[in-house]
């Protein structure tokens, strides 16, 4: 990975791509260190301890990047973005305007990139009042006002600015991944958590458990490479393309292969998921009435029924993305339509059957190790007592991330070498 980094930084196209999103990350750094308008900044610092732990707030703290803790302009991160993009993708399965929007190539992608731009300004104005209201109730936790002149006037500013912070984070994502490297609003997520992982090494090095400091390095190294193991993983459907005459000369007769991947939806289902389970808390912790704040301590992201749900969803979301992604139906009609065929599996409606039952066979396992590696973490430190600022969904989200972007990176140097050995 860093050899793939250096070779990109001698070539002058990718090395402008890669200080080009390295200086807008440095930038979305910046905004969730600079305060909103209106709040009290000394005030900020006696309420650290409500974002503290592995309690739900703690949990959305880490998606922003240590952002909401200090109730900065990029407080919400991108979650509400991604949240939008979750909406939609469900949407396009049951509305048919939508699907039918799915299937027009890129004018019709463009339409529903529309909509989810449209979406994210919406959730992130709900989330801002909501904030608001939160960061208000602390007011006797801190000794003095967190906001400063409570009024309309300041409620207007506030929930504007957090609201122009998403926007702008939205922005700055699809900048990335037109001139940068790599998918940028994946980037945003993963320069998010990855800022809070000093924090986590702290925590674990000062870990009064002595058997939990000289394991868990061991550990920590043993999941990276089964994510990457699994990641890297699939399974090659051997593919045969007929003979046919083309004027004078015969075209085809070769053979290729169809991969299939293990893990096919990526880290997808996992940010799905975590999306759906911090919802419930998310609102008990805003609405703070009895009822809401146990709701709020049902779901807790260290409890039994947050891991077996975030489990389930898991499961549900990598089939459910792997379908939208995969369509073996297609997939058989385009074999067909330029003469490939699987030796021993007739054309058409049998490969479509033949595609669908090997994906099924090798996403069942992928899921499984999705959801096991984002409950481990979580488990591991409700045994240990120890908060190292990020689990198995974090970890699964920069490792996917990371290998995402130096695929992209090769692929690129790749198509560099392949340009100058034309010219030479």
């Amino acid at each position: 990975m860093l050899t793939t980094v250096l070779r990109g930084f001698t070539v002058p196209e990718i090395r402008k791509k890669l200080l080009f999103t390295a200086a807008v990350l440095a930038l979305y750094r910046l905004g969730s260190h600079i305060p909103a308008p209106g709040i009290n900044s000394a005030a900020v610092a006696d309420i650290q301890k409500n974002f503290a732990g592995s309690n739900i707030l703690g949990f959305l703290n880490l998606f922003s990047g240590g952002g909401l803790q200090r109730i900065a302009l990029f407080a919400l991160g991108i979650m509400p973005y991604v949240t939008a993009s979750i909406i939609l993708q469900l949407l396009q399965v049951v509305v048919p305007t939508l699907e039918k929007l799915s299937k027009e190539g890129e004018v019709g992608q463009a339409k529903i990139t529309q909509y989810t731009r449209y979406l994210t300004v919406a959730l992130a104005l709900a989330q801002s009042v909501g904030y608001v209201f939160l960061f208000r109730s602390f007011q006797g936790q801190a000794g003095q006002e967190v906001i400063k002149n409570y009024g309309p006037e300041t409620f207007f500013l506030i929930v504007i600015s957090l609201t122009a912070g998403t926007i702008l984070l939205m922005w700055m994502g699809e900048l990335i991944t037109q001139r940068g490297i790599g998918n940028g609003i994946s980037l945003l997520i993963f320069a998010s958590i990855v800022a809070r992982l000093p924090e986590g090494f702290q925590s674990w090095w000062t870990s009064p458990d002595q058997v939990f400091r000289v394991l868990m390095p061991f550990l920590a190294i043993a999941i990276v490479a089964a994510v990457v193991f699994v990641q890297e993983g699939q399974r090659r459907i051997p593919v045969q393309f007929a003979k046919q005459q083309v004027g004078r000369r015969m075209a085809g007769g070769q053979q290729s292969y169809l991969p299939l991947r293990v893990n096919m939806a990526g880290v997808i289902p996992v940010i799905f998921a975590a999306s759906i389970m911090a919802f419930p808390p998310t609102v008990g912790q805003l609405i703070g009435t009895p009822w809401a704040k146990s709701m709020a301590a049902f779901f807790n992201p260290s409890g039994a029924a947050y891991l077996v749900g975030e489990t389930i969803f898991i499961i549900m979301f990598t089939y459910f993305y792997t379908a939208v992604t995969f369509n073996p139906v297609d997939q058989a009609e385009n074999l067909k339509k330029y003469g490939g065929f699987i030796p021993g599996v007739r054309p058409g409606r049998p490969t479509a059957e033949y595609l669908d039952r090997i994906l099924a066979r090798l996403t069942f396992p992928g899921a499984l190790f999705l959801a096991a590696v984002a409950a481990l973490p979580t488990i591991l430190i409700n045994q240990t007592n120890t908060n190292l600022f990020f689990g198995g969904t974090s970890l699964l989200i920069v490792v996917g991330v990371a290998l995402d972007t130096v695929k992209q990176m090769e692929a690129q140097l790749m198509m560099r070498s392949y340009e100058g050995f034309l010219r030479s």
